[in-house]
């Protein structure tokens, strides 16, 4: 039972009724809902049509070398000419390459701002990779169905290159570009970093790419990195090699949890992996014991809304997405679990920190980095 206001025995007439409560959302319809539905499968077929795309090297050859025929792409790329002809037409059909009709055979062309998206690795608009992600799942659904049935997950170790790689190329010009800024724009924190012989611990780096970026930032400090997946432990040397920074950063296959006995550290970073760990609590107390007197821990994650409302923005909605196919399932896949998911809101965060043994949480003044926000945590 609900009630709009109290009820007046005796209303005055001078005082204005109460304006009408504003009516709920139309009820959605079958025809409405069909035509939604059959939206998301354009969609999904667009997604899957990109991944093929990219993985087959066809975006990478039109941009270096369109227009093309079907004929002079396939043979290019290695590829088969009838599958060839068919994306081709499919890509123009959706609008993401241009058909010249003029010419015999059609060429096909990529416009600037779609190759830009879909193959500078190095733009802040780069969302080339992001279809693997979810190929990465789909080629999953039958274990993620008995997970979802029983409780169980499905590793990041058993997802494979598509996600690894996925996440480190959508992160790494953040990184690249971002990172060194939005850091030195934290006058203490960027302080504690600059210090001569500061040691910086990055638990969860996946790619590397965000140890890189601070190492290049900080040419005194000298880094360790700890991760749990050794084919990421593999890329991130790998990258460090290649950027000449291997000298002061060290990569190890490690739990976070082993952070305690490597320190002390003068900060501790996570970037973008707390959520996905079955255990933060333990992580984020190795990593507090792991501090130096005056020590700081910095988590990035995803910045998602306060609380749960029902209906979301896109963010919070692609947040779901992720942690429904790819990072619930992971965390779920180690037990016991704390189950946190991709969708981490800041009040969950500052329960895993207080019971860890910090202190305070603030978020740092850092804003418009892609999808995350920073936290700082203090401890007692």
């Amino acid at each position: 039972m609900t009630t709009s206001a109290p009820i007046n025995p005796a209303p005055n007439p001078s005082i204005q009724s109460p304006a009408p409560a504003a009516a709920g959302p139309e009820p959605i319809t079958a025809d409405a809902f069909a035509e939604r539905i059959f939206n998301s499968a354009l969609a999904t077929a667009e997604t899957m049509s990109i991944y093929v795309g990219e993985r087959l090297g066809w975006y990478d050859c039109l941009t270096a070398h369109g227009p093309l025929s079907a004929d002079e792409l396939a043979e290019r790329t290695g590829t088969h000419r009838r599958y060839a002809k068919e994306w081709l037409e499919m890509q123009s059909a959706f609008g993401i390459l241009d058909a010249d009709l003029s010419t015999d055979p059609v060429r096909f062309g990529i416009s600037p701002g779609v190759a830009e998206a879909l193959t500078d690795t190095a733009s802040l608009a780069y969302l080339g990779a992001l279809p693997r992600l979810f190929a990465a799942s789909l080629g999953h659904l039958p274990a993620l169905l008995d997970a979802y049935r029983t409780g169980g997950g499905v590793s990041w170790v058993e997802f494979g290159p598509d996600a690894r790689e996925c996440q480190a190329a959508l992160n790494r010009p953040w990184f690249d570009r971002e990172l060194a800024p939005a850091l030195a724009g934290v006058e203490h924190l960027h302080a504690r970093l600059s210090r001569p012989g500061a040691r910086i611990a990055d638990v969860g780096f996946g790619g590397g790419y965000s140890t890189i970026a601070l190492a290049k930032a900080y040419p005194e400090a000298t880094f360790v990195g700890l991760d749990v997946d050794e084919a990421s432990v593999q890329m991130a040397r790998r990258a460090a090699c290649e950027a000449g920074v291997d000298d002061r950063v060290e990569f190890l296959l490690a739990d976070g949890s082993d952070a305690a006995g490597r320190g002390p550290f003068d900060v501790v970073f996570a970037f973008e992996c707390l959520h996905d760990m079955p255990r933060p609590v333990e992580v984020l107390s190795a990593a507090r014991a792991s501090l130096a007197p005056d020590g700081r821990m910095v988590v990035m994650d995803e910045a998602v809304s306060d609380a749960f409302a029902g209906p979301a923005d896109d963010l919070d909605k692609i947040m779901y997405a992720f942690s429904m196919f790819i990072c619930l399932p992971d965390g779920m896949s180690s037990p016991p679990s704390a189950g946190t998911g991709t969708v981490m809101r800041p009040a969950t965060l500052q329960s895993y920190a207080h019971d860890a043994g910090f202190a305070k949480v603030d978020v740092l003044p850092i804003e418009d980095f892609s999808f995350f926000r920073f936290y700082e945590l203090t401890p007692r």
